[in-house]
């Protein structure tokens, strides 16, 4: 059987080690103030409310302002993924954007579909420009993901279960991860009514 070179290269060489989620961590807590620090735990489940519809390998608590990251997640190669999508959620939270986002919902419920695509959308934006600055680039989600990830409850206030589900498919959030990756800015993550302005305003660098 002849096996490709970047299936050897992706087996024997993984494009993220375990490691590169303290550079992320680094990153994101370099670009915006107040970010939540990564306890590695070892189940989501249990933390913050959360039982096991909660995303097992990592969810953010915005009562604790506190990133769960489990211990057999912390090894992975999509790792400083799920923790720059999560801090993603987290620059939202603490900047004034989830607010907006939730007044919008509250007074047109009909639209929550929509609305909360456009925060995913701006989530995934701000995950690519945290890799770039962590010096991870050139990068897909579908390196690591076969399946869209993080359509179910992973963050909310105390108790996650209770955390908003919202599906886009892989590839719109692919598309929104490079773009971010790529602009290396956050004023590049504007989604129809998320507009980025008060992310710009809030960033460090």
């Amino acid at each position: 059987m002849r096996l490709s070179l970047a299936f050897l290269i992706s087996t024997f060489f993984p494009i993220c080690v375990a490691a590169d989620y303290k550079s992320v961590d680094s990153a994101a807590t370099s670009a915006f103030d107040r970010m939540p620090p990564v306890v590695v735990v070892d189940v989501i489940a249990g933390n913050c409310g959360a039982n096991a519809g909660v995303n097992p390998k990592a969810a953010y608590c915005t009562s604790q302002n506190t990133i769960y990251l489990s211990e057999l997640a912390s090894n992975l190669p999509e790792t400083p993924y799920l923790i720059a999508h999560l801090y993603g959620h987290a620059a939202q939270v603490r900047h004034g954007v989830a607010d907006v986002a939730f007044a919008a919902i509250r007074s047109r419920p009909n639209e929550e579909a929509a609305l909360r695509g456009m925060v995913t959308r701006q989530v995934e934006c701000l995950a690519g420009m945290y890799m770039a600055l962590a010096g991870l680039n050139d990068l897909s989600l579908m390196d690591w993901l076969n399946d869209e990830p993080f359509t179910g409850s992973h963050w909310s206030r105390n108790p996650l279960s209770r955390g908003p589900q919202v599906s886009i498919g892989l590839a719109a959030r692919d598309e929104w991860f490079q773009i971010g990756q790529k602009a290396v800015h956050p004023s590049a993550c504007s989604v129809i009514e998320m507009n980025a302005e008060l992310l710009v305003n809030a960033y460090k660098n």
